[in-house]
């Protein structure tokens, strides 16, 4: 189990897929499959790329770093949302900040990708 888990950690795109091909397979609703798969794949991002974070910048705090910012956005979003409608929706704010998670997060693995691939090719030279 542990390293079924630690393998879709390193390669984020796989529980994205499966999800929604599984889903596809099951369900007509397209558009449903692909945030479910958005919000799945999302946990395995946000490992992938502190560890990514941890690895090219020789840190061990990626993981908070990212706990932060994402605590920080829904504080943003939920005081946005508490001036413009004189409420705060909880699971709006959690399904708001999980989604720009997944795209911050997905555009991070691919930089993180890149960078790491650059500094372990110049290290072996």
């Amino acid at each position: 189990m542990q390293n079924s888990f630690v393998t879709l950690s390193v390669i984020p795109v796989v529980p994205f897929l499966l999800v929604y091909f599984i889903g596809t397979g099951m369900k007509k609703d397209r558009r449903k499959i692909f945030f479910l798969a958005m919000d799945v794949s999302t946990i395995f991002l946000l490992l992938s790329v502190s560890a990514l974070f941890n690895n090219i910048f020789s840190s061990k705090s990626g993981f908070y770093l990212i706990l932060l910012i994402v605590l920080i956005s829904a504080g943003l979003i939920g005081g946005a949302q508490n001036r413009m409608k004189g409420k705060v929706d909880g699971k709006r704010i959690l399904r708001a900040v999980w989604r720009l998670s997944f795209i911050v997060m997905s555009t991070f693995y691919v930089l993180f990708m890149f960078v790491g691939l650059i500094k372990y090719i110049s290290q072996a030279m």
